[in-house]
């Protein structure tokens, strides 16, 4: 096995399950990965918002490491507080480490600039509250959000115990005719290995909160070959002015 030539660190919730084995799925064998955890394990507005209080301690741990890029690889807690919110986050990990720094919600925002993509179909995990405010950050970020489905919980465990075809069945029912693209948010639900498939039978791009952050971070550290097996976004790597 080649020795990592890059590293990248990864901030995950405390009760996330699933976003650390997809990435170690899908990593290159010379792209290392190294995680810290921040605490949560209800999925209420409220929790995510205290998740992100000990943000610059856990990733000065990261930093520690001479990580090339640091992620925060959770959706709502970079989305939770309307457009410009997922900047403001990375910037207190840049400004706390001297690293560059994104977060799942810049890498969604990037991958569907990369893509050329305007009208998605939304699915997540979340409950209702939650899915509001994620349509809330895309729709002030351009982004029309023509359908969706939420599953409704709250319990972060319970979220990661879900089956992957729960995902591949979410994003068959709410794909239709005006969306440019199926996209899932929630990195502790998991997707990865439906995307292919789902993309195959749709005729059409699908995202997740893992595969567009995998994606994100390896633009950050310059990486250009790419992963066969997730995807459109992973397969050929467009780049992104956003990133």
């Amino acid at each position: 096995m080649p020795l990592a030539t890059k590293r990248i660190g990864l901030l995950v919730p405390s009760s996330n399950t699933t976003v650390e084995p997809e990435f170690y799925r899908v990593l290159p064998a010379d792209v290392s990965l190294h995680v810290g955890r921040l605490p949560i394990e209800q999925v209420t507005p409220d929790r995510v918002a205290e998740m992100v209080d000990p943000l610059e301690t856990e990733a000065k741990k990261l930093a520690a490491a001479n990580v090339d890029v640091i992620v925060l690889g959770a959706a709502a807690p970079s989305f939770l507080k309307g457009r410009g919110y997922d900047r403001e986050v990375a910037a207190r990990i840049e400004q706390a480490t001297g690293k560059p720094a994104t977060t799942a919600s810049t890498a969604l925002l990037a991958s569907l600039e990369a893509l050329g993509v305007r009208r998605v179909a939304l699915g997540t995990a979340y409950s209702t509250r939650v899915n509001d405010i994620a349509i809330g950050f895309l729709t002030a970020n351009g982004i029309e959000v023509v359908r969706t489905e939420c599953l409704g919980l709250v319990d972060n465990l319970e979220i990661g115990r879900l089956d992957v075809e729960t995902a591949y069945e979410v994003g068959w029912k709410v794909n239709c005719a005006e969306a440019q693209a199926v996209t899932f948010l929630c990195t502790n639900w998991q997707s990865m290995a439906i995307i292919e498939r789902l993309e195959r039978d749709i005729g059409k791009p699908v995202l997740s909160s893992t595969q567009f952050s995998v994606w994100a971070a390896l633009k950050k550290v310059g990486y250009t070959k790419g992963i066969t097996g997730y995807g459109r976004l992973l397969r050929d790597l467009p780049d992104s002015a956003a990133l």
